[in-house]
């Protein structure tokens, strides 16, 4: 996955100039505000456009007030180790203030921009300014060891205890030049590894057991086979084995690898999740390429998989051609595996991954009503999937995005490429209106990976799928008139594309007997127009003439509009492809709040406060 391509933000001409200077220099795009700059990207609430920037993972640089940017993303605060940079600059480039995403990035961002600019990079992260390091960010193909001693370690190295560093890792190098700090290049760390670890010296001139840190080169490949539904605890309990008769720590671990017939194997998933570290698969010609290397090559399991080893071969197909394998196979009843050692720390990792399809309801389009995991999810896509129509609803966040737009009626076909790409190792989103739960795409992706015929690709239904939900027309509509779902409510979709007419017919009388609040999805289309006024007249046989119906179009866009009207009064010529309709039951209510109708559905509190004061 490509790194996210920072944001400058400018609300002035004024800033808009520095912009320019600086885009070039960052690789950045330059989002202007609507009406004050020209920016090609423009905004309308500068709130909500740093929010939802934020919350897909894009680096953030603001020409504006520290504080307009803090009160963007400070509901959206959670894990410093996740969030991406955000830094302040004065209109006049005096001035560049990382304020968020210090380790990850923004500190080295503000040194950049004030060299760019001659300016000052106003810096108060305490490692960096002591020491110019940050213990906390090791290099790619590093892990941290003990990283629960992080903090202690780190306030004894800003308190100026005596230290000691053994060995190295590439981003401790300043250390060697402080006072406190004592250094042996030619030390290894205790398992024996190329590596480095920082510890605090006691008083009795003893390494201090709660304060020092380790640092382990990524440059171990394992590689794993099993029978399908594999225990979890057994191959779990295979690798540790063979970790641990190796003398090789967890931390050193870049990756678990397997076949690509195991990409959605529950055991190896497990395995790597544990580990926390990524799960990679070869194809069996990649693996049967490393034959000659095998120490085990078995004519059984080419006979099975056309390929001579799977443990062995993912092992050191994954660490290079260099690598040597210090772990032959080990074997239990259902599990094989192998260690592979790299000359040199991992840092690409060879193979694919298992691919996955996020299922994401991006609401009625706005920004402010779509979920940081939707935003952050659609951002680290290598593609986007649906109908045109709603991904362009994304705005700025789908920008520079590979897309693939389908039309209207196309939905088979756009779930089918996105499971496909997803089979190539891909992440593909699918972006869905509302929930993409509730009459989208997400049960279509699972009818497809369960379909015997006309279904997708064998390595397709091996594919991970998420889901991020979104707010549903039903809610949105809800949300803005009061709380017309405040008792049982149901959903019933008017199309007769998928659905016979007769079960659309029993389902609303049905509804109507059962006296619940309908939200009627698809009431009418160009062609379809008739199934809506009989809807309605079979809820008029069941419900007072005034019972509230609420006409919602376009939620959340800007030609929204929302009329409540008695049942009695709907005509069919009030609806179109764009509303969703509340009809309420024979309890729903309209009430004048602050001199604006509102329509709530009681649950019962009233009855239960009067038999609680009758008793």
């Amino acid at each position: 996955m490509a790194e996210p391509i920072p944001v400058i933000l400018c609300l002035t001409s004024g800033g808009e100039a520095l912009a320019g200077r600086l885009a070039p220099e960052l690789g950045a795009e330059v989002h202007g505000r609507t009406g004050r700059t020209t920016a090609e990207i423009t905004f309308d609430d500068t709130i909500a456009h740093v929010a939802s920037l934020f919350a897909s993972g894009r680096p953030i640089i603001g020409i504006c007030a520290a504080g307009i940017l803090i009160r963007a993303v400070a509901p959206l605060l959670a894990d410093k180790h996740a969030e991406p940079a955000v830094l302040a600059i004065s209109e006049d480039g005096a001035s560049v203030v990382p304020l968020l995403g210090g380790h990850r990035g923004a500190n080295a961002l503000a040194s950049r921009i004030a060299e760019a600019l001659q300016s000052h990079a106003a810096i108060t992260t305490a490692s960096d300014l002591v020491h110019g390091v940050a213990l906390d960010t090791p290099p790619p193909g590093w892990r941290i060891r003990s990283p629960q001693s992080l903090g202690a370690t780190t306030a004894a190295l800003l308190a100026g205890e005596e230290m000691h560093l053994a060995g190295m890792c590439p981003h401790l190098e300043p250390l060697k030049h402080q006072s406190n700090v004592t250094y042996d290049p030619e030390a290894v760390n205790a398992l024996g590894r190329p590596g480095a670890t920082l510890f605090a010296i006691d008083p009795d001139g003893q390494p201090a057991p709660d304060r020092q840190i380790g640092y382990e080169a990524t440059d171990i490949a394992i590689g794993v086979g099993c029978a399908r539904g594999c225990a979890p605890e057994e191959l779990s309990g295979l690798v540790d084995a063979a970790l641990k008769s190796a003398g090789l720590p967890k931390e050193a671990v870049a990756g678990v690898f397997s076949l690509d017939l195991k990409a959605d194997e529950t055991a190896m998933l497990d395995l790597a999740e544990s580990m926390d570290v990524p799960f990679r698969v070869f194809t069996a010609a990649q693996l049967e390429a490393e034959t000659p290397r095998l120490a085990n090559p078995s004519d059984i399991v080419f006979a099975e998989v056309a390929c001579h080893g799977v443990a062995e071969a993912a092992a050191l197909a994954a660490a290079g051609t260099e690598a040597e394998l210090v772990v032959e196979k080990q074997k239990s009843a259902n599990a094989t595996c192998a260690i592979a050692i790299a000359p040199s720390p991992i840092t690409e990792l060879r193979g694919r991954a298992r691919g996955t399809v996020s299922l994401i309801g991006i609401g009625p389009g706005r920004a402010d009503w779509r979920t940081p995991e939707a935003s952050r999810l659609i951002a680290n896509a290598d593609e986007l999937v649906g109908y045109g129509f709603y991904i362009d609803l994304l705005g700025p966040i789908a920008r520079n995005k590979p897309r693939v737009d389908f039309p209207l009626g196309g939905e088979e076909d756009r779930c089918r490429h996105a499971l496909e790409e997803a089979a190539k190792g891909r992440d593909v989103a699918l972006i869905c209106s509302g929930d993409a739960g509730i009459y989208a795409m997400g049960a279509l992706v699972y009818e497809l990976m369960a379909r015997e015929e006309n279904g997708v690709s064998d390595p397709a239904r091996r594919v991970e799928v998420v889901t991020a939900p979104g707010i549903s027309a039903l809610q949105a509509a809800a949300a803005r008139i009061g709380a017309p779902l405040g008792h049982d409510f149901c959903a019933i979709s008017l199309s007769n594309l998928l659905t016979p007419t007769e079960d659309i017919r029993k389902r609303v009388l049905a509804a109507a007997q059962g006296d619940f609040v309908i939200a009627f999805y698809n009431p009418v289309s160009l062609r379809r127009r008739e199934l809506f006024p009989e809807a309605i007249d079979v809820l008029k046989r069941h419900r007072p003439a005034d019972t509230p119906v609420i006409l919602a179009r376009s939620l959340g866009r800007p030609d929204e509009t929302i009329d409540i009207v008695p049942i009695n009064e709907v005509h069919v010529d009030q609806v179109d492809m764009m509303t969703v309709v509340l009809v309420g039951s024979s309890q729903s209510r309209t009430v004048q709040v602050g001199g604006r109708p509102r329509v709530y559905t009681p649950r019962g509190y009233a009855v239960k406060h009067q038999t609680k004061a009758a008793s």
